[in-house]
């Protein structure tokens, strides 16, 4: 049995037609292959990759086989598929610097589908357009095409591509860094396709316990305590002090932005490295760790939205406390709103409500800070999330450069990008005093309680820390987790108001800690989540997911998914 069959003569449409043309019939199917080679010889950039992207053509025509059994048509269909994942997958790249992910399309949610559609505006009147001309195409192809495939020979050839990928991909599992990369777009997603169904196979989307042998206590009414503070958490992107890098230069008086109200200068060690602040996100909102979800901790908020109801302002609200956030992009980035609701922010305000761009100066957001606080204080004690991006990259322009403070000079580092983030630090520093005045001013009557945090390191700051290193060597460090690549800070400053408790304030502390800092600091009395919490605290030192080897943290996480915190997962 051959699996090609031309088509029989009595069925041949348009007889007589020049479209009967032996080439010229054949000559369709030529070109789609042929776009296709030409496609993988330009975004594919290793022999792994290029045999890969030929396993993922072949499975996905014989697929369009297997219902058609035409092959011109399947593969025009094919590159069509092919075109449109590519084309996402760039526009992934130029918002995340992250290539598409298998993964993206494992978790659908509504935010990140109205954030693609608010992305591309006209994608409902490019895809009339597209169907308009490829419909005709279609049916073209459809009757002149000479050939037929047996779909039991379909069913073959796609079963050999597809034992091909498996095994190719499972011998060559996809590296972290690999998906850093504006190529190999076909190959990485199809190879993290294998990567997800494995790691789904074997954990699920959450690691934790099969069961636990201690369950939380019943949770109890807040005690009343008189007055609360207001609560200001505040994001400060990309934040670190940069001195722990030998051989920089810093201006004179640095550092002081990273001391607390006691005069300590404190550690965050938070579990990304150079730029997923949306880890830090759910550090310190849920109290929680994104390594708990392994491979799939880039997805981490869009996973955990709806699902993950634990977290800081589910406990503030519990004790009184009205629940808002300021977040400086579209909700719909990486489920952002869907999240943060579902661990109980009452009043999301995103970048859109917002009307500013992206990307603007701290003082932005603080002045909305300040509007928000003089529109809602009355109503009860606050926690208000500030999410700020001054310092987000890139480095190689002057931001806002009016805004530069009075009397900053240029330090003097060889690397340009240096310079720029110490410019935009102390610009960072002085919109937080300015912050600060603005509470006493406005608010001479009110208490507030303000913590602040680095999300990250800036993205060059890996390079620099060991300049000695390879690439190689660099993965390797980030993922054995060593921590001078993930170490920020974190600082506690109040007005109006001597904060509570300090003691669980350790010099160095895991992000998931931070949640359970700001409650004893503000004299708010613990759940029996986060007193659960504080006595992992003091059993490890001020580590979470890296105590134990992530023992500590699945146990905690079997506890929160039968105690209904965690839902789904």
């Amino acid at each position: 049995m051959t699996i090609l069959l031309p088509t029989r003569p009595g069925r041949l449409p348009l007889r007589g037609a020049p479209g009967q043309h032996w080439l010229m019939r054949v000559a369709p199917l030529a070109l789609f292959h042929f776009a296709a080679l030409a496609i993988m010889l330009w975004s594919e950039i290793s022999p792994l990759s290029m045999v890969v992207f030929g396993l993922t053509w072949g499975c996905v025509n014989f697929l369009w086989l297997m219902l058609l059994r035409r092959p011109a048509l399947a593969a025009a269909l094919s590159l069509v598929q092919f075109v449109v994942l590519i084309m996402v997958s760039r526009f992934k790249f130029d918002v995340l610097w992250m290539s598409l992910s298998f993964i993206d399309v494992m978790i659908i949610d509504a935010d990140t589908f109205a954030f693609l559609m608010m992305m591309f505006p006209n994608v409902r009147t490019a895809s009339i357009v597209v169907a308009l001309i490829f419909i005709p195409l279609a049916v073209a192809a459809w009757r002149l095409d000479p050939f037929r495939v047996h779909r039991g020979a379909a069913v073959l050839g796609s079963a050999a591509c597809f034992a091909g990928i498996a095994g190719l991909s499972l011998v060559n599992p996809v590296s972290p860094g690999e998906a850093f990369g504006d190529f190999n777009y076909v190959s990485h997603f199809t190879r993290t396709g294998v990567d997800a169904v494995e790691a789904y196979l074997e954990q699920g989307f959450l690691e934790s316990d099969p069961a636990t042998v201690e369950e939380l206590r019943a949770e109890t009414a807040c005690e009343s305590a008189g007055k609360r503070p207001h609560i200001i958490l505040v994001h400060d992107e990309s934040s670190f002090d940069i001195r722990a890098v030998m051989g920089v230069k810093v201006p004179p008086g640095y550092g002081h932005h990273f001391r607390s109200f006691d005069g300590k200068a404190r550690k965050l060690l938070v579990e990304g490295a150079g730029g997923p602040s949306w880890y830090t996100e759910y550090n310190v909102l849920s109290g929680l760790s994104s390594r708990s979800y392994g491979r799939f901790q880039f997805f981490v908020t869009r996973i955990a939205a709806g699902r993950v109801e634990r977290g800081l302002p589910r406990a503030l609200q519990r004790c009184g406390y009205r629940t808002h956030a300021i977040y400086p992009v579209n909700g719909g980035f990486l489920g952002a709103s869907s999240y943060y609701k579902g661990v109980s922010i009452a009043d999301f305000v995103d970048g859109k409500a917002l009307g500013g761009d992206v990307f603007e100066p701290d003082r932005f957001y603080f002045d909305a800070a300040l509007r928000m606080i003089e529109r809602e204080r009355r109503q009860g004690p606050m926690f208000l999330y500030v999410y700020l991006t001054a310092n987000h990259f890139t480095w190689d322009y002057q931001f806002h450069p009016e805004l530069t403070p009075a009397g900053w000079r240029d330090p003097g580092n060889t690397i340009p990008e240096v310079n720029e983030y110490l410019r935009r630090q102390a610009m960072s520093e002085g919109d937080y005093a300015g912050f600060l005045a603005g509470l006493k001013r406005n608010f001479p009557g009110e208490e507030f309680l303000i913590v602040r945090y680095g999300d990250h390191q800036p993205d060059f700051a890996k390079l620099l820390i060991d300049p000695t290193i390879d690439a190689w060597e660099l993965g390797e460090r980030l993922l054995r987790f060593d921590p001078r690549y993930f170490t920020t800070y974190y600082a506690i400053d109040a007005i109006n108001f001597t904060p509570a408790a300090v003691g669980s304030a350790l010099d160095v502390l895991d992000a998931p800690y931070l949640p359970l800092i700001v409650q004893e600091a503000a004299g708010v009395p613990l759940d029996s989540s986060f007193a659960e919490q504080k006595r992992i605290l003091e059993r490890c030192a001020g580590l979470f997911y890296g105590c134990a080897d992530g023992a500590e943290a699945r146990r905690f996480n079997r506890a929160l998914i039968e105690a209904g915190l965690i839902k789904g997962l």
